[in-house]
């Protein structure tokens, strides 16, 4: 008979381990026995998982206390916001004021407008002569990061926003986020000044963007809210334009 799984040296019984797919080592393998469950509460099986799939790298080492958590969140990163390009029309965005002609969704680059840095980026929308608002509210275990996650790693939420006004026209343009508990109390919050773009602006996007860190047990949503207006009252779509939304769950 061949040597039994515990007679093998750790390193070698780790690089079996690495093998198997992350929710059977958490849910299964950490069950066999206790030397099982050690290895996968250690870092050293994380880690190497982390270098197997290219999640490492010389600023995560540094950071990352809790490797399975890292490696849990690296495999899950993904834009939260939904249609943040209006490629859906306004699909998913509620609480949505409509002043002036309301929203409206166009094609980049637009009249007197410039292409957006990423080229997978093909619309934005846009506001009118009115406040125009809309908002998305992202249920995080929805999502699938668990609350005993949120509320002890606590990991970072990443908010950004791209906006951008016409040359021939100056606009208004506001972010407002909060992270919410479960009876939608504030923990948490971010608002932007009200930004205004001058008329005979340079129509360059502007990247927006807030990292919310070390705020507290009990949050379980994300509530996402912008919008703006022209500042000239035009008839029709000179306001602030705005596309490639994202909050993001970062290690």
């Amino acid at each position: 008979p061949g040597p039994r799984m515990e007679s093998l040296p750790e390193a070698v019984l780790i690089r079996i381990l690495s093998s198997i797919p992350a929710v059977d080592l958490v849910l299964v393998c950490r069950l066999v026995c206790c030397q099982w469950k050690n290895l996968v509460d250690g870092a050293a099986l994380w880690i190497l998982k982390c270098q197997q799939e290219g999640l490492t790298g010389a600023e995560s080492e540094e950071n990352a206390e809790n490797w399975q958590n890292f490696y849990f969140l690296s495999k899950k990163r993904k834009n939260l916001i939904k249609n943040p390009c209006g490629e859906e029309d306004l699909q998913h965005w509620g609480e949505v004021e409509n002043g002036g002609d309301g929203w409206k969704i166009e094609e980049l680059p637009g009249d007197f407008g410039k292409e957006f840095p990423s080229e997978e980026v093909h619309k934005y929308f846009v506001t009118s002569y009115e406040w125009c608002r809309k908002a998305q509210v992202i249920d995080l275990r929805a999502e699938g990061y668990w609350e005993e996650l949120m509320d002890t790693t606590q990991p970072k939420v990443v908010v950004k926003d791209w906006y951008a006004g016409r040359s021939d026209a100056g606009c208004l343009y506001e972010l407002c986020v909060k992270l919410l508990s479960e009876n939608e109390d504030v923990l948490a919050e971010y608002r932007s000044e009200t930004i205004t773009v001058p008329q005979g602006n340079d129509a360059d996007w502007t990247e927006i963007s807030h990292t919310f860190s070390d705020y507290g047990p009990g949050v379980r949503y994300v509530r996402f809210e912008h919008g703006g207006q022209d500042t000239l009252f035009w008839k029709g779509w000179y306001g602030v334009r705005i596309t490639n939304s994202s909050v993001t769950v970062e290690p």
